[in-house]
């Protein structure tokens, strides 16, 4: 018996340039198998909870799969480090309400300082640049690249939903 509820993230990309241009973008992130499993298995089986997560980005250009895992993304995705925080930024979100949350009050932020081109990003829960470790809870790949200069700043708000079945 399968129940036909839904989890998902949407993520609003924005993109502030360097000549004062404002980009946007919003897409449907996929959860990989990996962040199902983990949210069944903190919810219903007595899992170890995740009390911080962290979004990072990635310059290759691959669409997520739903076996795509934390150990396997920096290599497979092509994880991009090249932006000025020491380690990936914090997903710290609001209050849940009415089944969803998002990180709107605190909007994770990339300030670039190379030339990349973005394809997308994910939810993970190691906060360390090019960490094999943890749990992926969110993979999208954006409608189109995001070709990325020194200066740029690139946010993401991405918000989590369930809904019910019936």
């Amino acid at each position: 018996m399968k129940s036909a509820a839904q989890v998902g993230f949407e993520w609003l990309v924005t993109i502030e340039r360097a000549d004062g241009r404002i980009e946007r973008e919003r897409v449907r992130n996929l959860v990989p198998t990996e962040g199902l499993n983990h949210m069944m298995a903190t919810e219903f089986k007595g899992g170890a909870q995740v009390t911080q997560w962290y979004i990072a980005l990635f310059e290759g250009d691959y669409t997520p799969q739903p076996g795509l895992t934390a150990a396997a993304f920096p290599s497979t995705a092509l994880e991009c480090t090249a932006y000025d925080a020491i380690s990936r930024p914090d997903f710290v979100t609001g209050s849940v309400s009415n089944g969803a949350v998002d990180n709107s009050s605190n909007k994770a932020e990339f300030i670039f300082n190379d030339n990349k081109t973005i394809y997308g990003g994910v939810i993970t829960s190691s906060q360390a640049k090019g960490s094999v470790n943890g749990v992926l809870a969110s993979a999208v790949k954006f409608g189109s690249p995001k070709l990325m200069n020194p200066g740029d700043k690139l946010t993401v708000v991405a918000a989590n939903s369930l809904t019910s079945a019936a």
